[in-house]
């Protein structure tokens, strides 16, 4: 029978939590593009920026947290990040922006960016 180390049950955690942060990021980057083309007042605009708050405020608390393991000035980048996302998201909820393209981006640098 094979025994599994702390550290290799440590490492594979990290591992799929950083695949599924990933598949996150890849499902809002989804929804930010199908929202751009029908139009930022549609369901899919709102299914989208919803999803994106969402995913987003649980990575900020997750990067705010003392036992997330990244060195601190990434995660206060990260931090950073997340807050203009999160205001992105609402001023185009609200119908002072329509900066899809931007959100996009920015998710798929950060998501490009998980190792």
């Amino acid at each position: 029978m094979y025994q599994f180390s702390y550290a290799d049950i440590q490492a594979d955690s990290v591992a799929d939590a950083r695949d599924r942060e990933r598949q996150l990021l890849d499902r809002s980057i989804l929804l930010l593009t199908e929202a751009h083309r029908s139009g930022p007042r549609t369901m899919q605009a709102v299914e989208a920026l919803h999803f994106t708050s969402r995913l987003w405020s649980t990575l900020i608390e997750d990067l705010g947290s003392e036992d997330n393991a990244l060195p601190s000035e990434l995660r206060a980048n990260l931090i950073s990040i997340g807050l203009w996302v999160l205001r992105e998201t609402e001023a185009v909820r609200q119908g002072r922006s329509n900066n899809f393209e931007g959100l996009i981006e920015v998710s798929q640098i950060i998501r490009d960016g998980i190792r």
